[in-house]
């Protein structure tokens, strides 16, 4: 469906202010018109209908979107990913529920306008559970108004979120925070000489080195498979069972499987892992 209803912000209108005055000349739909549409996308699966819905709510995307202006991100961006939320909404909108689309829609609009933000407003993410992101919404705009919180600030806002101080006051310096380029230019003055390129070096990046240790993990990884098809199957189970699965099983739990005592399930555990190491250190 986003395919077929995408509408660039750029495209074909040719500029952001002719978008915005486009989609301002858009019908609005009545209650009945917007019902009867959405039912025939849903019923009918008729994109037609789909595309009216969408075009009619477009201006309502660019009110959500003006609101986080202030992050210096383009502006059509924003709509755009807003834009996204609105196609989302549509194709989940129930029109029997008896609320409008508008209504229904903020909440994927916003979503889709948050990752957006919190994925490009930074080089680096500052934002990566739910949580933290809530935090960055609330602090960023509170901090129009607020310089640097109070402890008895930053406790009411821990509390208000759900979240420890200690996130509060992270999230706090990293608002703070710029972003700096990893290699400054000569030009750049007394900056250049606190540039990252200048303390961030990896000392064992060198290629022969790099290629040799992969060659030699490369080498041992084949000698341990080669060495896990020279078990028996019980034994091979077992460190599998053991080792290698996802949901580890106990000693206890391969015993009922094998009929033996889980004692014996740990002499084959570690009789298995001897024959591994000998073979991988011998042949290694």
């Amino acid at each position: 469906m986003s395919n077929a209803l995408a509408l660039p912000v750029n495209a074909a209108v040719g500029s952001i202010d002719s978008y915005l005055n486009l989609v301002s000349q858009m019908p609005k739909l009545t209650s009945e018109e917007e019902r009867e549409l959405a039912l025939r996308y849903h019923e009918q699966d008729d994109l037609d209908a789909a595309r009216k819905l969408v075009m009619a709510n477009l201006r309502f995307v660019v009110h959500i979107a003006r609101g986080y202006s202030g992050y210096g991100l383009p502006l059509p961006d924003i709509i755009q990913e807003g834009n996204i939320g609105l196609m989302k909404a549509v194709k989940r909108f129930d029109p029997n529920v008896g609320v409008r689309l508008v209504s229904f829609a903020v909440h994927w609009i916003k979503a889709e306008i948050h990752e957006y933000v919190i994925k490009n407003w930074r080089i680096v993410k500052i934002a990566t559970t739910k949580a933290q992101r809530k935090l960055f919404f609330n602090l960023r705009k509170s901090r129009n108004t607020l310089s640097w919180l109070t402890r008895a600030e930053a406790e009411a806002v821990a509390e208000d979120l759900d979240v420890k101080l200690e996130t509060v006051y992270e999230m706090e310096k990293r608002l703070d925070s710029r972003d700096m380029m990893f290699d400054m230019p000569r030009d750049a003055g007394e900056e250049s000489y606190s540039a990252p390129v200048n303390y961030l070096q990896q000392k064992n990046a060198d290629p022969a080195q790099l290629l040799e240790k992969t060659d030699w993990d490369d080498h041992k990884e084949g000698l341990l498979e080669k060495a896990m098809q020279d078990l028996d199957d019980r034994s091979r189970d077992i460190l599998v069972s053991r080792w290698l699965s996802e949901e580890k099983a106990t000693l206890h739990e391969l015993a009922e499987r094998y009929q033996v005592s889980a004692e014996r399930i740990r002499q084959l555990e570690k009789n298995a892992m001897k024959k591994l190491k000998s073979v991988v250190v011998l042949e290694a």
